[in-house]
């Protein structure tokens, strides 16, 4: 399957689809990387603290896809945010998954109260140049935390990777990407608990295409030029998620499945604002 991409700020590009990799672990864990890399996925999406990224590298290379066919991203723990553990931080990822780049790194959090988090925006800043990182971004970032390392560095964060679904669709944040040239990245794009599979314009628009709901939400988030990144171990529904970009939605049920959105719409209050994630 070819996915349509997203060109990042950076002049690289993504997959539209990318796989999300937690909780993946163990033996398990690789054989579901695998698979999601067979049946088309070219994104992996990993984290210091999802403690898989040795997992994330065996599936690479169990693969037998070339490592330039595959972006890898990995991100930085709040516990390594000044600047020389951010930089130990990133070389200890590429000796996990025994490669010699990341293709995308990214600050999981900004722990504002710990403050530290443009120490760690300026490592990645300098990894860049070393050639140990080709893209570099942010995670869970609102707009004040973005506003301060672009003010502190010059450099913008070619990503955000946000909490995003349907309940909550971070609509004034993805108006400040678009402002900035920040892809949005979405995590736990269909919302787990709290997906509304159920909600009428969701199985309206599922009915009228014949795709399934999970369908429905993820070719939503394209339609808004965000970029989910769905796990799932089985390799059927890795392939039902990917097909998703064959759908056309029209504007009317983007709108209406973007109205679903509440104020208290996070799963579990993860406000980065307060939220901290070591």
């Amino acid at each position: 399957m070819t996915l349509p991409s997203y060109q990042l700020s950076d002049g690289t590009s993504v997959p539209a689809i990318g796989f999300g990799t937690y909780p993946l672990r163990g033996e398990d864990g690789i054989r579901a990387m695998t698979a999601a890399l067979e049946v088309g996925y070219r994104y992996l999406d990993s984290a210091v603290n999802y403690e898989n990224e040795e997992e994330v590298g065996e599936a690479l290379r169990r693969s037998g896809l070339a490592r330039e066919e595959v972006a890898v991203a990995t991100k930085i723990p709040g516990r390594f945010h000044a600047r020389v553990l951010a930089s130990a931080s990133i070389e200890d990822s590429l000796r996990r998954m025994r490669l010699d780049h990341l293709d995308v790194c990214l600050i999981h959090w900004p722990n504002p109260r710990v403050g530290l988090y443009p120490e760690a925006w300026q490592a990645l800043v300098d990894a860049r140049e070393r050639g140990l990182v080709t893209t570099i971004g942010v995670s869970n970032f609102t707009e004040q935390h973005l506003q301060r390392v672009i003010d502190e560095t010059g450099v913008v964060p070619a990503l955000n990777q946000v909490e995003l679904y349907p309940v909550f669709p971070q609509i004034e944040l993805r108006e400040v990407h678009e402002r900035l040239g920040v892809l949005t990245q979405s995590w736990s794009p269909l919302g787990k608990e709290a997906a509304p599979f159920d909600a009428e314009p969701v199985r309206a628009a599922a009915e009228r295409t014949g795709a399934t709901p999970a369908q429905v939400i993820l070719r939503w988030h394209l339609a808004l030029g965000a970029m989910p990144l769905p796990k799932s171990a089985t390799p059927e529904r890795q392939r039902d998620n990917l097909a998703a970009a064959d759908l056309d939605l029209t504007p009317e049920e983007v709108e209406a499945i973007t109205a679903l959105g509440r104020s208290d719409g996070r799963r579990f209050g993860g406000d980065p604002d307060t939220h901290e994630e070591m």
